[in-house]
């Protein structure tokens, strides 16, 4: 998989939904809290690189 960008969108319970950033993907991907950066927020960005996410600064 590509390095990618993600906006969260909302967090529900141990789950996170992400935005993908290029636009090119219309849905939602949804991943367990646990396996996102400590300081995960809704309207956080993060950069998906396998096998990691990463927070990025504004």
């Amino acid at each position: 998989m590509e390095p990618k960008n993600y906006t969260v969108t909302r967090i529900e319970g141990e789950y996170a939904y992400l935005m993908d950033e290029s636009g090119a993907v219309a849905e939602e991907l949804f991943i367990a809290l646990a396996l996102l950066p400590a300081g995960t927020d809704t309207g956080s960005r993060l950069h998906y690189e396998f096998p990691e996410y990463t927070l990025l600064g504004d």
